[in-house]
């Protein structure tokens, strides 16, 4: 079964998360299809992309499958974490991407909706973010991320407590562009979605990628930090750095291949 499903109508591409069995966990394997699904719309040219659940769901997505998250000691949400890479795929797409949500948005699925460029979500729509909950360390780009998205004392609160904050508490502090009926949500997602088709996709993609770098413009960004990390990290798992302090305590030459 597909994890992620794809379609474009007109100029709008339009994926579906479809795992409600594991209520959207972001697992490696959904993530990977995902980004292989953003990597088609922007090869196909849509002038927009609307990332949805299915009709009806409870849960839009649940965050982090807590069953891949790694046990040995080694950072669980590094550069080259699925969800990182998700969230950079967004940010770095040329073309607005919508979210459409309904039902509850988790952990690291809330950083990956407040992403998006837009959101419209139904009135029964929370919004929870779990890492003190959970005990997880989240990754210090992500906290760049929602520090963006969210004014500093509702992420707090929302940090400190992990408690599901109320959609209209969202819509008050600007993290959303509107609330609608459940009835009306896809046909309103699809009405932003046609009147951006209409505008220049030149100016479309520079005003994206200028809002973007703005945000982020630090003397050394988070990002940047977390890249450099995810460098040093795959070095110190790798079979050379062991092979490295090998050679070196038994007084021979290093035999490194690489990996």
């Amino acid at each position: 079964m597909a994890l992620v499903l794809k379609r474009i109508d007109g100029q709008t591409g339009i994926i579906t998360l479809n795992n409600d069995a594991k209520r959207n966990a972001l697992s490696r394997a959904l993530i990977e299809e995902l980004i292989a699904a953003l990597d088609e719309m922007t090869e196909r040219q849509v002038r927009s992309v609307i990332l949805r659940a299915q009709s009806g769901v409870k849960v839009w997505s649940a965050g982090h499958d807590a069953t891949e998250l790694p046990t040995s000691g080694r950072d669980p949400l590094g550069y080259d974490d699925p969800l990182r890479r998700a969230v950079r795929a967004i940010a770095t797409m040329p073309v607005p991407v919508i979210a459409m949500i309904e039902g509850t948005v988790w952990g690291g699925a809330c950083e990956l909706a407040l992403t998006c460029d837009l959101l419209v979500a139904t009135p029964e729509v929370t919004f929870a973010l779990t890492p003190a909950k959970l005990g997880v360390p989240y990754n210090t780009a992500g906290f760049l991320n929602l520090m963006n998205a969210i004014e500093p004392p509702l992420l707090k609160e929302m940090l400190f407590t992990a408690r599901p904050i109320p959609v209209e508490r969202i819509l008050y502090h600007g993290m959303i562009n509107q609330i609608v009926p459940g009835e009306d949500l896809e046909a309103t997602a699809l009405q932003l979605a046609a009147t951006i088709a209409e505008m220049s996709p030149m100016c479309i993609a520079l005003i994206k990628d200028e809002l973007g770098t703005l945000a982020a413009s630090r003397p050394l960004s988070a990002e940047t930090f977390e890249r450099l990390q995810g460098l040093r990290s795959r070095i110190y798992d790798s079979q050379d750095y062991r092979e490295g302090i090998r050679s070196f305590l038994e007084k021979r030459p290093p035999r490194f291949r690489g990996e």
